[in-house]
């Protein structure tokens, strides 16, 4: 491993075959506060003006907490992505329904169901606030007096806009910018009566399954249709903020506009954070993913249950997902880019910003399997390890003083965790643990050996909850009979485990929240120096709030030939065939005998779009706003987009308009709602 670190770095040091680094490798997702005006006539031959941008921002809308969505109706239609919808549909079946499936599809408005809790949310209001922030953080003498200046600032300008005219009724968030170098607020309505409409069945929404996720090629119907509904209790009149259905959908070489919510970019990190990304935060995370999806698949045999599945799809996406991050960051290529980019920069700017944050971040890494496996998590880390968390507080707080009243609280805690202690569930999440802290142990710490003492995580998990007083009612019972501090001094196995893990999580947390503000201010620093080579035509990372991004219908090179821009409905049949009619690529019965012009159908399609995770649902439309697709995924090339975009492999793919449709039409026979899209 420390070989084969050494020839990536030297490889990098100089990236004789790397691309020269370009300015996009910081991606193309703009904000509706400063639009591409210029890039996009320079790019596209199209002038759009502000009354095209505002159209667009008013027609798109945040779904919920985790996607993106669109107006595509004059009556509040609203469509996002199955997956999206996904866990939110169980509460909605009645008995004898599956939606899974079967599907859904609301006959007429009063068979719609609404989803309690749900929401969407416009963005009707956006303003830049960097001055009114900054002149009320100018007088901090120190990072970390600026970072509590930055919170009295947002809530001062929060409440000052909360009480403007057109703001008083709206959801204000302040947003932050290029680490700090610039802040907006942004204004939402919220719409909270969603009801369901439409959603074909899981075969479909999802074909292909986890295999096919993140792959091009792709044929899947991943889209849903809601509506919204106004305070009346009537369809909500979107009349002006609507896009029309495109049916012809697009063709090769033809710009696209992507308009959704990325979630989060990390494209301003510097090459020491992400090598810390590279060594350590991937590997520990994808570790201890893969432990307990491990686990979710033991527990779905024994017990399968819709919430449980959804959990699981949630897991193997944002595994496939790392993975394909944690590829691209040791892809020497990519990497290499990213350091040319850094030297070109430092050339200009003589700062040693980089310099802190690499010693800032040399000391993290070693410390953040103790920060991420020891963390009280019953669930995903088992009684044991949270149960050592209120050991160790008990026994600090006992020797200070056992009269303290916070120590009968803690006793109850103890009681709680320690039922049930010593199950099977519980040995392999124990053993889980161990194994995941011996994984990333520094090869010159010993305390993790000391614990297993020769064992393997198995065996040591077992032997330490059979030998606890903590596993058994009747120990425990006369243990907690006695005084505070003799409780403390017991002799017990998982009570040392406590006095040698604890203080390392402790000291981890304490280190990474003492060094953040520092850390901070130095991320600032360092985008503020890209600033000097680029100006601000660069677009801030992702934040989940609205951006629009640019990009044509483009095939790329794979597996040796060329993939398609488009898929159709007879790919998608082929597939059925082609795996012998297996899941995850079997279709319903309804599906067995498709019609000509339904095989025909373009299904999907893909664009030089940049997207990431929150994109999901995100409408993609062409020059006169109409919509072509529907955003769902990315293809396997995309997964590094994380820290930097690379528009000759990266992809978006969408379910293709006229695929949406044309399932609508010569499947589902959804007549009203296709006359709603068509009008």
């Amino acid at each position: 491993m420390k070989l084969f670190s050494f020839l990536v770095i030297v490889s990098l040091a100089i990236p004789s075959f790397a691309q020269e680094p370009s300015q996009y490798d910081f991606g193309r997702m703009w904000t509706f506060e400063n639009p591409p005006k210029a890039w996009f006539k320079e790019a596209y031959h199209f002038d759009a003006d502000d009354e095209w941008f505002n159209e667009a921002r008013k027609a798109s809308l945040r779904f919920a907490t985790w996607c993106s969505a669109s107006f595509v109706s004059p009556d509040g239609l609203v469509m996002t992505n199955h997956h999206c919808s996904r866990g939110e549909v169980g509460a909605l079946m009645r008995d004898g329904e599956d939606f899974d499936k079967q599907g859904f599809y609301a006959v007429s408005l009063r068979d719609e169901r609404r989803a309690e809790g749900l929401f969407v949310e416009q963005l009707l209001r956006t303003e830049d606030i960097t001055d009114k922030v900054k002149a009320i953080t100018a007088s901090a003498q120190n990072d970390e007096e600026r970072a509590v200046k930055t919170t009295t600032a947002f809530q001062q300008i929060q409440s000052d806009y909360g009480q403007r005219p057109g703001w008083e009724d709206l959801r204000l968030q302040i947003v932050t910018y290029y680490s700090g170098g610039r802040f907006s607020i942004y204004g939402y309505k919220r719409y909270n009566d969603i009801r369901l409409v439409f959603i074909p069945e899981l075969d479909l929404g999802f074909y292909g399954g986890d295999p096919d996720n993140f792959t091009y090629p792709r044929y899947c119907l991943d889209y849903t249709f809601w509506r919204v509904y106004d305070d009346n209790g009537q369809p909500l009149n979107t009349r002006d903020n609507y896009f029309k259905f495109n049916e012809a959908g697009v063709n090769a070489g033809e710009p696209v506009f992507v308009i959704g919510n990325p979630g989060n970019t990390e494209r301003y990190r510097t090459v020491s954070q992400l090598e810390y990304d590279r060594d350590y935060r991937y590997p520990v995370q994808l570790a201890f993913m893969r432990d307990r999806y491990a686990l979710m698949e033991e527990e779905y045999a024994r017990n399968p249950s819709h919430e449980l599945q959804e959990e699981m799809f949630n897991f193997s996406n944002s595994i496939k997902a790392m993975t394909g991050i944690q590829e691209g960051l040791e892809n020497p290529e990519l990497f290499g880019r990213k350091v040319a980019m850094e030297k070109k920069i430092r050339s200009v700017s003589g700062k040693d910003y980089w310099d802190q944050l690499t010693t800032a971040y040399n000391a993290m890494g070693p410390q953040l399997a103790e920060l991420q496996f020891l963390s009280p998590n019953p669930e995903m880390m088992g009684n044991a390890i949270t149960l050592l968390h209120q050991l160790y507080a008990y026994k600090n707080l006992a020797e200070e003083n056992e009269e303290n009243p916070d120590l009968e609280a803690i006793e109850e805690e103890i009681k709680s965790l320690s039922d049930g202690l010593n199950t099977t569930e519980q040995q392999v999440l124990l053993a889980a643990v161990l194994g995941e802290l011996k994984q990333f142990a520094d090869p010159g710490d010993t305390y993790i050996d000391e614990i297993l003492d020769g064992r393997t995580p198995e065996i040591a998990a077992q032997e330490i909850l059979d030998e606890t007083c903590f596993a058994k009612a009747e120990k425990l019972e006369r243990l907690l009979d006695k005084k505070p501090k003799k409780i403390a001094k017991e002799k017990d196995v998982l009570m040392d485990m406590a006095d040698v893990l604890m203080p390392r999580h402790y000291a981890a947390i304490e280190y990474y929240q003492r060094t953040s503000p520092t850390r901070r201010a130095h991320e600032q620093k360092v985008v503020s120096e890209v600033f000097k080579v680029y100006g601000s035509n660069l677009p801030p990372d992702a934040t989940f709030t609205l951006r629009i991004s640019d990009g044509v219908v483009k095939t790329y090179e794979y597996n040796g030939t060329i993939a398609p821009y488009k898929t159709t409905f007879f790919g998608l049949y082929d597939r059925h065939y082609s795996n012998d009619m297996m899941a995850p690529w079997a279709l319903p019965d309804r599906w067995k005998n498709p019609s000509l012009d339904l095989l025909k159908a373009p299904l999907n399609f893909i664009s030089t779009a940049d997207i990431i995770g929150g994109n999901s649902g995100s409408p993609v439309i062409n020059k006169n706003q109409e919509v072509v697709g529907l955003v769902f995924d990315g293809n396997i090339e995309s997964l590094p987009g994380n820290f930097i975009f690379d528009e000759e492999k990266n992809r978006t793919v969408a379910v293709h308009a006229g695929g949406i449709l044309a399932a609508l039409r010569y499947v589902y026979k959804a007549d009203r709602l296709l006359t709603e899209l068509m009008q």
